[in-house]
């Protein structure tokens, strides 16, 4: 279950519909019920209602829910939410209500807003006795959720899934030798430009890099994406003086963002609450640098010094990126071993038995209570 689904293009989205379709072709008998609206698609259950702004509620979803596991009777629920989801919510609340066993899957950080409605739903609800089995995407994740949830739900960190051989592929075939190094140093950056995602800072993060680094070390940035603040980039771009080496080309395909990482050298991923960071770990199997939060998901599969470097603070990460745009031997070091290591995290095997072992813990607990 999950608010938000195809057609919709997002990373829950996404990520729901590749988890989908990875666990029918392991044998899964998977049906999808969301708020979305859409054409029809094949075990898919559109609830939906008429909106403003076509949002993925429905006032009556508990109902709906509760009618369609009672006669479908799965032999487990797998409620998918974001910070904000209250159709995710109603189907962790009908799962209940049918009796069957529920794993809920946190796709984002629970700020402290996030933490004090759950608490709220706790006193209401009291769900941390429902024998849930919880999942989010990393450590980071998991930290505030298990402050609100205690000891009754155990939260396991499951990362998302990707398929990383392209990446891998593209990192042995189209970069040039380890040893190589450009004049220019390229710095690449992909998101959506949505102000959560602070992108007007990342402007800043290149603006402090670039005040750090010598003028005979010629810095581009480019910066892959699109959304609602990417008018208020372009003003600071413009009012800063940074339209001459830094772009904003737009979102780009799959296959035109590994055109970009072949002449790039760092990627920065600077958002502080990222829960997982796809792209960066994209870049990463890619074989690049990454410059991330300390704080974020990203420290998942990417260690300072290693696989790239990390700080806590935006000058933090400006100091990263001049150090890596200023020092060829320590970027050609983490490079080469990139290029040599597979990353840690987002391997599909490894997604798939996660949540089956979430699976089984819930249906474990169904029985004992």
């Amino acid at each position: 279950m999950s608010d938000c689904y195809l057609p919709r293009l997002g990373g829950i989205e996404v990520q729901v519909a590749d988890l989908v379709r990875t666990q029918r072709e392991a044998g899964h008998a998977v049906d999808v019920a969301t708020a979305t609206k859409g054409e029809p698609l094949p075990g898919v259950h559109r609830i939906v209602a008429r909106m403003p702004f076509d949002l993925p509620v429905h006032p009556f979803g508990v109902g709906h829910l509760t009618r369609r596991l009672t006669s479908s009777r799965p032999d487990v629920v797998h409620v998918h939410m974001g910070a904000v989801s209250p159709f995710a919510w109603m189907g962790v609340r009908a799962a209940r209500r049918a009796g069957i066993p529920c794993v809920v899957t946190v796709h984002s950080m629970w700020d402290p807003v996030t933490r004090g409605v759950y608490r709220l739903l706790r006193l209401a609800y009291g769900w941390q006795s429902w024998g849930l089995v919880g999942t989010t995407v990393s450590n980071a994740a998991a930290a505030p959720i298990r402050s609100v949830a205690g000891e009754g739900v155990p939260v396991h960190v499951v990362s998302n899934g990707l398929d990383l051989s392209g990446w891998r592929h593209f990192a042995a075939t189209t970069a040039g030798p380890a040893s190589e190094v450009r004049d220019e140093v390229h710095i690449v950056a992909v998101g959506r430009l949505a102000p959560r995602k602070q992108p007007v800072r990342l402007l800043k993060l290149l603006d402090m890099a670039r005040s750090r680094v010598p003028e005979g070390v010629p810095l581009r940035a480019t910066v892959i994406g699109d959304g609602p603040a990417r008018a208020q980039m372009e003003r600071y771009l413009t009012r800063h003086g940074m339209t001459g080496w830094v772009s904003l080309p737009g979102r780009y395909t799959r296959e035109q963002i590994a055109k970009v990482l072949e002449s790039a050298d760092v990627f920065v991923a600077p958002a502080p609450r990222e829960s997982f960071g796809i792209a960066a770990l994209e870049a990463r199997a890619a074989g690049l640098p990454v410059v991330a939060r300390a704080q974020s998901g990203v420290a998942d599969f990417v260690r300072h010094g290693t696989e790239g470097l990390l700080g806590r603070s935006l000058g933090d990460l400006a100091d990263a990126v001049a150090r890596l745009a200023t020092d060829p031997e320590l970027r050609q070091r983490v490079i080469a071993h990139n290029r040599a290591v597979p990353p840690s995290a987002g391997s599909w095997p490894t997604v798939l038995a996660g949540f089956d072992q979430a699976y089984a813990e819930a249906i474990g607990s169904s029985r004992t209570t």
